[in-house]
């Protein structure tokens, strides 16, 4: 299981934070006009606040053009934005060498994987060296790495796949039968830093130490960047790939940070044609918008509100908590989930509790999440929470579940 960690926010975050919290909700258009809706699916999309969206309004009203093709002010103008935003990324994860690392745009964290899969990861490969691919995540951070290796066997190059190991029980890393047989073959390491259907923090620096200072580590970071403080600093990891619409901006943007430190520099292949000039100028204002609003409160209420509904779960006997279940109690000392948690009730199928959920107001997801092969095999609700959503919400969610009891 997780041992406990320093960010273990509990109930008591929910009371300090509820003015706050109040603040925050109101620069929410889409709950101001629907304030009845309760939407509990943040880790697919997130809403955009006022200040998104007002910027986006502002960039296509005033200064729209294409970006690097143009000698005139407002193609000078958007050249600039789409620069600021490079250096607002590498600030926001706090890059102790930004001069030294890179910063690509995509289209989400899927693209964004892929692009390493497919214009870095082969060069970097030789025959009988070894990729460390977490079967149990994201399918996006799974096909990509085995579609590379499957190209490369075509060529001639013979490059073993080693299955990340996972705590039975829990769905964390196994880090300890990580680094029993890391040996200088271990080249590439592909991880998650929060799980998409357990809500763990992985805990990607203990993957430093288990695979040594040489291996590349490839972190998908699409359920933390806008969700808690991530320190590039602190990781020591090579490439962070996100998505922009999880993190408050616009969908379809996305973004891949290179340190440029271990092996070849990070270069997408083919031409670069127009980039996504809205969805960046949206990502520039939701990160302005996290740092202002303060993602380490953000964790803190989430964090806390995942602990509410958790705590409520595990007194009804009809229902299975998924991922860690030494973490259910409000006052677990173990780490809790980052404002994601899943489950299934005992006798209803899962995509019929998430019509009935929806029919009392509630918006959920209900089906296998895009995990792995090596993840759950039966289909499960999930509740993905963000600074938007209240205890009240989570309050009533627990009433109805409670109903069907």
């Amino acid at each position: 299981m997780t041992a406990p960690t320093t960010r273990d926010h509990g109930p008591a975050d929910l009371e300090d934070l509820r003015s706050w919290q109040r603040e925050v909700r109101a620069q929410f258009p889409i709950f101001t006009q629907q304030p009845e809706q309760a939407y509990l699916d943040s880790a697919a999309t997130a809403q955009k606040p006022l200040a998104v969206l007002d910027a986006v309004r502002t960039y296509l009203t005033t200064t729209n053009a294409n970006a690097g093709r143009g000698t005139y002010t407002w193609a000078n103008r958007t050249t600039d934005l789409v620069e600021h935003t490079r250096d607002r990324v590498k600030e926001f994860l706090g890059d102790p060498h930004p001069e030294r690392s890179a910063v690509h745009f995509t289209g989400g964290t899927t693209e964004g994987l892929r692009t390493i899969a497919r214009d870095w990861l082969p060069a970097f490969l030789s025959d009988g060296d070894e990729i460390v691919v977490p079967v149990a995540d994201h399918q996006a951070n799974i096909l990509p790495w085995l579609e590379t290796q499957q190209s490369l066997a075509r060529q001639g190059v013979h490059v073993r796949v080693r299955p990340m190991p996972y705590q039975p029980g829990s769905g964390d890393y196994d880090h300890i039968a990580l680094a029993e047989p890391a040996g200088s073959r271990t080249r590439f390491v592909a991880a998650t830093h929060v799980h998409h259907v357990y809500g763990g923090d992985m805990n990607p620096h203990r993957i430093r130490r288990a695979v040594g200072p040489d291996a590349v580590i490839c972190l998908d970071a699409a359920q933390s960047v806008g969700h808690l403080p991530v320190s590039v600093a602190d990781l020591d990891v090579d490439f962070v790939v996100f998505s922009g619409h999880k993190a408050l901006a616009l969908p379809g943007t996305g973004a891949v940070w290179s340190r440029q430190a271990r092996g070849p520099a990070f270069t997408p292949g083919g031409w670069s044609g127009t980039p996504n000039t809205a969805g960046i100028a949206s990502l520039a204002a939701a990160l302005d918008w996290l740092d202002a609003t303060g993602v380490d409160r953000i964790e803190r209420w989430t964090v806390a509100l995942a602990a509410r509904l958790t705590e409520g779960l595990r007194h009804l006997d009809a229902y299975e908590v998924l991922g860690c279940p030494l973490s259910l109690a409000a006052d677990s000392s173990v780490q809790r989930r980052q404002g994601i948690v899943t489950f299934r009730h005992r006798a209803i199928d899962s995509g019929d509790l998430g019509f009935i959920l929806f029919s009392h107001g509630f918006m959920v997801r209900s089906d296998s999440h895009c995990q792995g092969s090596a993840g759950e095999e039966t289909d499960s609700v999930r509740v993905s929470l963000h600074a938007y959503n209240t205890h009240e919400e989570i309050d009533r969610l627990l009433s109805v579940l409670r109903g069907l009891q």
